[in-house]
């Protein structure tokens, strides 16, 4: 059985993320295996991918900066966030519905 690249822990929304710094625009792609693909324009530094990732998310879930919380993979392409109580889904997410 394939994991998901999410799951809910009550109104926490925990994603597996696939991310891609240098990117030429910020965007949220397809799934691959059990990570979702997120790209950034930032480039990976002392966690500044990951900084302008989490700023980018906050927005599209509706959520403020504070309730994304990244579990592991701050230095990492590989990474898992823990989004509290999202107030929108992107479309890739809805579409899926997979979470």
């Amino acid at each position: 059985m394939k994991r998901p690249f999410c799951t809910w822990e009550d109104d926490t929304l925990v994603l597996n993320i696939l991310g891609t710094p240098n990117a030429k625009r910020d965007a949220i792609g397809k799934v691959k295996g059990h990570q979702l693909c997120v790209s950034v324009t930032a480039v990976p530094r002392a966690g500044r991918a990951t900084d302008h990732m989490v700023r980018f998310l906050a927005e599209e879930f509706g959520v403020s900066i504070s309730d994304i919380e990244v579990v592991f993979g701050r230095m990492n392409v590989n990474k898992q966030l823990r989004i509290k109580a999202p107030k929108r889904l992107p479309s890739v997410i809805g579409q899926l519905d997979l979470c």
